[in-house]
């Protein structure tokens, strides 16, 4: 396929199933698409697959897309919602708010410290619960109520999961630094 084929004409190719044009599509999102998909799930053969199914619904679902707004936006929530999907499969376990502690940290002086595929392996060793609400605050930058309405949590459980979250990343990171109390906090 050309290279200077047009995304209209790859949507429009793509909405009448030709394989070239899926392919020219798989090709050019595969690697942005996977790592999305590493955020959510810590087995790399895990975040492949979910990649894979993703990009069935997108061919699926082409032709929902009208051309209103961004296609790799559209794209990339239908990523997000496969992933949710194969977390609520596994059946997660989101810990009750009631029993955490009211802590809030932030990692970005970690992030002026580490590289990104640090910050990486650090997120994909968080338990699957609060890595999923720490992709979706933090990272995909939705709402605790918008979160809880997608995972079937209450708000208080998302914010406590952050929380959590936030804490092992304190404490994963303090490993990666060889440190006891590297504080990132404003």
């Amino acid at each position: 396929m050309s290279k200077k084929i047009t995304e209209e004409e790859v949507i429009l190719r793509c909405q009448k199933s030709d394989p070239l044009a899926q392919k020219y599509l798989y090709e050019k999102y595969a690697g942005k698409f996977l790592g999305i998909c590493k955020r959510y799930f810590a087995n790399l053969h895990e975040a492949e697959d979910v990649m894979v199914m993703s990009f069935v619904k997108i061919f699926e679902k082409i032709t929902q897309f009208r051309g209103e707004g961004s296609f790799e936006g559209w794209m990339k929530r239908l990523i997000v919602n496969e992933c949710l999907t194969q977390i609520r499969k596994k059946q997660i376990l989101f810990v009750d708010a009631e029993t955490q502690h009211n802590l809030v940290d932030n990692i970005e002086t970690a992030e002026e410290i580490l590289n990104a595929e640090d910050l990486l392996t650090c997120v994909q060793r968080l338990p699957d619960g609060y890595r999923t609400v720490f992709n979706l605050y933090a990272i995909e930058g939705y709402s605790h109520q918008e979160i809880a309405d997608m995972l079937g949590i209450s708000e208080g459980t998302s914010k406590s999961q952050l929380s959590r979250a936030r804490n092992l990343l304190q404490t994963y990171v303090n490993e990666l630094l060889g440190t006891d109390s590297v504080s990132m906090t404003n």
